[in-house]
């Protein structure tokens, strides 16, 4: 069946189910950190390499923009909209895969900015994945980046959200149904 007569229902349930198996295992895992762990504490997973470092951050990535923690918080609201708004259009699995990712984490991370402490809407986020020599991080964000990684690796290879392939010829551009 080509990519022009699925039915878009099927694309925004399945980026749905994906969004909700992020947000479920991010709220899941950072419970799981605020149980067992105390702030601050850290403990080794893998050698040095991987650590659980539970943190609560009042920024974004690598801790920037503390101050401004509002402003994250619209722009995880906007994006989380502007995704649900944009998924009726899609015909594509990988592409309702990468943009139920980035729904899930970024409805994950904004769940933390309206509902912890210090509260809405400049909450901090549940951080516990520390790779060495690089930030601390949670599931919401492996999420973001992966889905957003896969949405970049989509687009290089032509694959458009509507289930077509943009083939760049010599003269011209065509598109093409998978």
């Amino acid at each position: 069946m080509n990519g022009s007569k699925r039915r878009p229902a099927v694309f925004v349930l399945g980026a749905a189910l994906t969004a909700l198996v992020v947000y479920v295992l991010d709220q899941a895992t950072k419970a799981f950190v605020e149980r067992t762990m105390q702030l601050g504490e850290s403990i080794s997973v893998v050698g040095d390499w991987v650590r659980w470092h539970y943190i609560l951050n009042p920024g974004a990535a690598f801790s920037l923009g503390e101050d401004h923690t509002w402003v994250f918080t619209a722009i995880m609201a906007v994006v989380s909209v502007g995704i649900m708004l944009y998924l009726p259009r899609v015909r594509s699995w990988p592409w309702a895969l990468g943009l139920g990712m980035v729904l899930g984490g970024a409805l994950g991370n904004l769940t933390d900015r309206l509902f912890r402490w210090p509260g809405f809407p400049s909450g901090h986020v549940v951080d516990f994945i520390h790779v060495k020599h690089f930030a601390v991080f949670n599931t919401a964000d492996c999420g973001v980046v992966i889905g957003i990684a896969l949405i970049a690796l989509l687009l290089l290879m032509g694959r458009e959200p509507d289930g077509t392939r943009y083939s760049k010829t010599r003269d011209t551009g065509s598109r093409t149904h998978d």
